[in-house]
């Protein structure tokens, strides 16, 4: 195992010392003129256009999440672990307040280790006095947003659901979304400005983020495709964007409750192999971080307990939710496609598109989904299970037997992706909304054959 130790810079590389036992890299988060660079300045800079700038306890975690998001994507798993997956990763952050930071310590390393299966260090220290970050005042605008709260929106089909509920509802969220690749951010826009058509809210507005660091950045060290450390940035993004607002608010991460447990299917995805993005547990220890932080907000997922056929079936404008589905992007990687000579399209049998498929069947019954998928038809041939098209629906087709010929045992399955002992009283219902998850997938492939060619 290698430990590789980033450190984060503003304004210059100071020469900061480091072990000598750890592949260091110097990361240049400011230039000298005090721009913030690989995408930050532009959030901060989109943030204050909008009226609500971050503030600096906002920006430094900004700051963290950028170089959490470096270290994931860019140090391989393969080539720098003993066991191909557990990396050694020390950051080092400058921040406005050290001592704030440093007593979160712990936590993050605990947040950050069960999002991402790494063993994790971090230093904090201070920024360079000279150093100047323009976060300013609120910018002048024609119009007053008066933004009620944050919504994540991925631009996948339980966002685009959260988000119709609240505008709906009479919500005036700010919406914040984050791309690592273009069919993701098309899907963003084209589900927002469908929203906002649709509503005719001037007031209705999104941050688009788009933070990422050039191959290479780690010296002769390839880049990680796993990403599981994806939604501490979302989650810092939805933050910082929330800290601008003055006032107590609330951070919301529309995610159906099957995905939120994301129990794992098989033995073979237990721990980091089975992504933890929204997992109660993880969504606890944000709160619990923010309480320590001193901001005023609260992380929250109000359909924990709604399979996402479900979320689909109550959404307050379902005329809406039908136009707009071909829209969303539910995929793992759309590009995929490509390789059969399709444009960017949904594969049809990754995780994902199952769940999405069963939702939208459960919904609107069978036929009625207007998505294009690759595979189009889950039961037209027997499906290779040695081969990507047949490997998670025959998982799903194992897990739906397994709950079948044990009754009750969801209650024990439920346990297998994480603690969940800030949950005791909703146990219950979290084993149900498991269970019927796991009903709605097991219906979609009720006729489906996957077995070895």
């Amino acid at each position: 195992m290698t430990r590789h130790t980033l450190i984060g810079h503003l304004g210059k590389i100071d020469g900061t010392a480091s072990p000598s036992d750890e592949t260091v890299t110097n990361v240049l988060l400011g230039s000298a003129d005090g721009r913030l660079e690989h995408g930050v300045g532009n959030v901060l800079r989109d943030l204050k256009e909008l009226g609500v700038p971050a503030t600096d306890v906002g920006i430094d975690l900004l700051l963290l999440a950028a170089l959490v998001h470096a270290a994931d994507t860019r140090v391989a798993r393969t080539t720098e672990s003993q066991d191909t997956w557990t990396r050694e990763l020390r950051l080092v952050v400058p921040v406005s307040a050290p001592d704030r930071w440093a007593a979160c310590s712990d936590l993050l390393k605990t947040i950050l280790s069960f999002l991402t299966g790494d063993i994790w260090d971090l230093t904090f220290v201070p920024r360079a006095s000279a150093f100047t970050l323009a976060i300013g005042g609120r910018a002048q605008s024609s119009s007053q947003r008066a933004f009620d709260q944050v919504s994540l929106f991925s631009g996948g089909l339980d966002s685009l659901i959260g988000g119709i509920d609240a505008v709906d509802a009479g919500a005036n969220p700010l919406f914040v979304s984050h791309a690592s690749e273009g069919a993701t951010s098309e899907a963003q826009t084209a589900c927002f400005e469908g929203v906002r058509t649709q509503y005719a809210t001037p007031s209705l507005a999104r941050l688009r983020a788009w933070i990422s660091f050039p191959e290479g950045l780690v010296k002769d060290v390839r880049s990680e495709n796993t990403t599981r450390g994806r939604s501490f940035l979302f989650i810092a993004l939805g933050v910082a964007a929330g800290s601008g607002l003055e006032q107590q608010f609330v951070l919301e991460i529309p995610e159906n409750g099957l995905i939120a447990l994301n129990v794992p299917l098989d033995v073979l995805r237990l721990g980091s192999l089975s992504t933890r993005t929204t997992h109660p547990f993880y969504l606890a220890r944000w709160n619990e971080l923010l309480r320590q932080l001193g901001i005023p907000a609260l992380v929250t997922n109000r359909y924990w307990n709604r399979t996402k056929g479900e979320m689909a079936a109550e959404c307050r404008n379902p005329s809406l939710l039908q136009k707009l589905v071909p829209s969303s992007m539910s995929c793992s990687s759309p590009a995929k496609a490509r390789w059969q000579g399709h444009g960017i399209e949904h594969c049809g049998y990754c995780v994902p598109c199952l769940i999405r498929r069963a939702a939208i069947e459960r919904a609107w019954g069978r036929g009625n989904d207007p998505t294009t998928y690759t595979v189009a038809d889950l039961s037209a041939r027997p499906l290779d299970t040695r081969q990507a098209e047949g490997q998670q629906v025959r998982s799903f087709q194992l897990a739906a037997a397994r709950l079948k010929a044990k009754p009750g045992i969801e209650r024990i399955l439920i346990h297998k992706s994480g603690p969940l002992r800030d949950e005791e009283p909703r146990l219950a219902e979290l084993a149900s909304v498991y269970r019927r998850g796991m009903d709605e997938v097991g219906a979609l492939l009720a006729n489906t054959i996957a077995k070895p060619s």
